[in-house]
């Protein structure tokens, strides 16, 4: 059998699963159903959606399966065996598999997971690498296990993480996840893939992203709060409270205060949270340690903008976040 000839079950649901979609499609593979979380409402308007990689199969004429739930579902699994796939290929699809699932495929399932493991396991390993100041991520291909991301490792793709934020990264990943796939499905189904064991006393967990942590502290120091912004962009979002009004901030710097010269001459007396100066550059904010340049905010009820914009029609007068 060719690799070409493979039949695939696709699962995914999130836009980093989109691309490995797609390279599978161009490729010439057999997809016999895309499972994907059910739709439900998106966006301000709260218009009832599928998943990107819903919107994914829609584009290409493929047969969808929306199960609202896995476990104990004998329906969806009686599906899936009648369907006799050769391989099951998983992507930030946001359930956890069971085993009645994982045996059916002959070659298995294969999971395409957003970082390197067994570093960052779980739900969000691209907001917990970059909150935790790392200078390198990548991508991992593995065999799925009944554990939470513990099968053993098929290949990995290391890239550095530089200035980018969360979705800036979550983009560029989810393009070696569809490249590392497409060039280990030949082997996979041959049946010479790798397959190296996970060092447990190097695993660590990267739990699920909650609102609340994109609440930025100025008692801390400058670059924890520029990485935080990053980690929280664009969601769930980074923000600041000032009385009930809550303002985003998709874009922020740490800054060297004693580098700018006479504007920071207060900065010793100023108690973190003080807004140091508005302009167009920026808002700077004393921090705990060293101090943070806004450069981009996202008001209530609008789209994010450089402080530039924003201050073409609107004053920020707040003395203190």
């Amino acid at each position: 059998m060719s690799s070409q000839s493979l039949k695939i079950v696709y699962m995914g649901s999130a836009e980093f699963a989109v691309p490995a979609l797609e390279k599978l499609v161009g490729a010439g593979y057999e997809i016999l159903y895309v499972v994907t979380q059910p739709d439900k409402a998106r966006g301000r308007g709260g218009r009832v959606l599928p998943t990107p990689v819903g919107l994914c199969a829609e584009k290409w004429g493929l047969r969808p399966l929306k199960p609202e739930s896995l476990k104990g579902n004998d329906e969806f699994v009686r599906t899936l065996a009648e369907a006799a796939p050769d391989l099951m290929v998983v992507a930030a699809y946001g359930r956890i598999l069971p085993k009645a699932v994982l045996e059916i495929p002959r070659l298995g399932c294969v999971n395409i997971h957003a970082s390197l493991l067994p570093e960052y396991r779980g739900a969000a390993p691209v907001q917990r690498v970059i909150l935790d100041g790392r200078s390198e991520t990548g991508v991992t291909l593995m065999y799925m296990a009944e554990g939470l991301d513990t099968g053993d490792i098929i290949s990995s793709t290391k890239v550095e993480i530089l200035a980018k934020d969360a979705g800036e990264l979550t983009e560029v990943l989810a393009g070696l996840g569809a490249e590392l796939l497409i060039k280990e499905i030949p082997r996979i189904a041959g049946g010479t893939a790798p397959r190296v064991r996970q060092d447990e006393t190097k695993a660590t967990y990267a739990e699920k992203i909650e609102k609340a942590e994109g609440l930025l502290d100025f008692g801390g120091g400058a670059e924890g709060i520029a990485l935080r912004v990053r980690a929280m962009t664009p969601v769930p979002g980074a923000y600041i409270l000032k009385g009930d009004k809550r303002i985003g901030v998709t874009k922020a710097l740490a800054i060297d205060p004693d580098s700018a010269g006479e504007a920071y001459e207060a900065y010793n007396e100023a108690e973190p949270g003080t807004v140091m100066s508005v302009s167009r550059q920026g808002i700077v904010v004393r921090a705990g340690e060293g101090a943070v340049i806004i450069e981009a905010v996202k008001m209530p009820g609008r789209k994010a903008m450089p402080v530039a914009e924003y201050l073409k029609g609107n004053d920020f007068t707040e003395k203190s976040l």
